[in-house]
């Protein structure tokens, strides 16, 4: 059978040359209509009852779509047939990787920053707010050549958690069925962990299991950021490190503010501050010192700073797995 080492690196390896291209079914868009089709059903069901029933409601969708990719995962985990020499070994070992592969999101988050980045560097600002609002949650219509910039430092850098370094972690603690776990959770929190009074209660279990889901990888992408700094030039591995311990907490997430920290020390930039959503305007606490101002350069440093931390989880990842070690 074949050894989750060679998986994750061919996973690896298939996620950094392809990504996810739109025209193969991609697993989060499965998750994401039979979450859809769950919130469209228990949400209608339950809106004319108290917030404890619709917290109960949201609760038992967030368990069944979690619960059902788990175990579906396990049983096409299982599937693959001893035989190595074999067809159906080799087919069955090709979707192994290609599934581990989709957990994985390197390749997106970084060419999505730099997408950004190129625009905003060839002058061409509207787009460049175009291609952000693509990947933030915020206002991006008014943001300026420098809110522009910092808000994709600031995704680049939450996003290594969620989208790399959470699903080494998970994929290390339990394999694939887990690692798949964790993506459904992350997908049901982006599309249910709203804060408005239509997902208040309704979404409120989705937010909290993402929160708990995170608290580690969070932690552990911020220290491997630090750690990426260290072989990265124009960055400080040890003010990463200090502004991570001190303003890691500046952030409504328990987990996002974390790895933003330690980017912005790395950079030796000031991220945060006020922000519009849905037209609203909601004041954040500053993240970061401001040594330096934040420039296509930096932005730039920054993605190559994603990717470092993007190896250096996979070597991490690679050495548990060879090891047969389970965190």
């Amino acid at each position: 059978m074949i050894g989750e080492a060679l998986i994750i690196t061919a996973a690896y390896a298939v996620d950094l040359a392809v990504g996810d291209p739109r025209f193969i079914p991609h697993p989060v868009r499965i998750i994401g209509g039979a979450v859809h089709v769950g919130d469209k059903a228990l949400r209608r069901a339950t809106k004319s009852y108290d917030a404890q029933w619709q917290k109960a409601a949201g609760a038992a969708l967030v368990f069944m779509v979690v619960w059902a990719t788990f175990w579906l995962t396990t049983l096409v985990n299982r599937y693959i047939p001893k035989s190595e020499s074999s067809l159906d070994a080799m087919i069955s070992t090709a979707a192994i990787i290609w599934l581990t592969s989709t957990t994985l999101a390197t390749r997106g988050l970084v060419c999505a920053g730099r997408r950004v980045i190129r625009e905003v560097k060839r002058g061409n600002i509207d787009v460049a707010r175009k291609q952000l609002a693509m990947i933030v949650g915020r206002d991006t219509a008014a943001l300026s050549e420098e809110k522009i910039l910092a808000a994709s430092i600031e995704t680049v850098a939450e996003n290594a958690s969620d989208g790399i370094i959470a699903p080494m972690f998970y994929f290390a603690l339990g394999g694939l069925p887990l690692a798949m776990a964790y993506k459904a959770v992350n997908t049901m929190d982006s599309m249910l962990g709203y804060r408005n009074e239509e997902y208040r209660h309704f979404g409120w279990a989705a937010a909290r299991l993402d929160d708990a889901a995170n608290f580690i990888p969070a932690r552990i992408t911020a220290l491997l950021i630090a750690a990426a700094a260290l072989f990265v030039r124009r960055t400080n591995a040890r003010t990463s490190f200090k502004i991570m311990r001190r303003d890691g907490r500046n952030h409504a997430s328990p987990n996002s503010g974390v790895p933003e920290a330690a980017m912005a020390g790395a950079l030796g930039v000031r991220l945060g501050g006020p922000s519009s959503y849905g037209g609203k305007v909601v004041i954040k606490p500053y993240i970061g010192d401001d040594e330096h101002d934040i420039t296509v350069k930096k932005a730039k440093t920054a993605v190559i700073l994603t990717a470092v931390t993007s190896l250096l989880g996979f070597a991490i990842t690679l050495a548990l797995a060879a090891l047969e070690i389970h965190l």
